[in-house]
């Protein structure tokens, strides 16, 4: 209850001080707004606004849980063998390398405006977190446990889903709490460069028609939907319980 009074009491004197500090110095709202006049431009959109937030979450969602798929399939072959890490992990590098961005007009050429052009941007963007992740928690088990286990007859499929597995769960949530804000970035990014609907679609509206206040409004609903989804992956690796063990 103490960190939940101190966060909200952070946040309201950080409001508090944007609302004061443009009424005191006088800054136009095309430059930028008070908090006020953004939240008065988000109560008069609320419709708009509260339908783009539901489309970027849903393209937020279905990317992150492809993500987490291909991430875990990808980051388990190239643990368990040679010859996948020495192949799909250089091109998975290669990939996390080239400029996401630049790939957006791609996507939009590839699969049009609708939904798949966004769900493939979030896909590409928290992808590689999930994969290093999911790499790393495999290879960080203790080697004394490993030979404990290998002493006591347990077969390779044991080993993995009583110890491996167990305890690569931190280091594979870590990678989740990374890759989250990531998939929320990429659907943005893809509504930028071509959509019909989203909050960065509504972002990209609002400016171009100098609306600042209500682009302001969609930029804080993407800071709200991003935290929510973090919390969301916060809350469930603390109640996640694997084999006796505790994220």
């Amino acid at each position: 209850m103490k960190r939940l009074i101190e966060t909200v009491s952070f946040w309201i004197v950080i409001g508090l001080i944007w609302e004061f500090g443009v009424r005191w110095t006088g800054t136009r709202e095309y430059v930028l707004p008070a908090l006020s006049q953004v939240f008065a431009a988000g109560w008069e959109m609320r419709g708009q606004l509260l339908s783009d937030t539901l489309a970027t979450a849903w393209e937020v969602f279905a990317g992150f849980a492809l993500a987490l798929i291909g991430g875990l399939a990808i980051g388990l072959l190239a643990s368990m063998s040679g010859i996948a890490r020495r192949t799909l992990f250089p091109l998975v590098t290669a990939l996390q390398s080239m400029p996401k961005i630049a790939l957006a007009p791609l996507l939009i050429v590839w699969f049009g405006y609708g939904f798949a052009s966004k769900l493939a941007a979030a896909v590409l963007f928290a992808f590689f977190p999930i994969v290093i992740a999911t790499m790393g928690g495999l290879a960080g088990v203790p080697r004394n446990l490993d030979e404990h286990f290998r002493a006591l007859g347990a077969s390779q499929a044991k080993t993995f889903w009583y110890l491996r597995l167990p305890a690569a769960l931190p280091a594979l949530v870590d990678g989740l709490k990374i890759a989250m804000p990531l998939a929320v970035i990429g659907a943005i990014v893809g509504e930028f460069i071509g959509s019909e609907s989203g909050l960065g679609h509504l972002i990209v509206f609002a400016t171009s028609n100098a609306q600042t206040s209500l682009s302001f409004a969609a930029i804080l609903m993407v800071t709200v939907l991003a935290m929510l989804f973090y919390w969301t992956v916060e809350l469930v690796s603390r109640g996640v319980w694997w084999r006796g063990v505790t994220v």
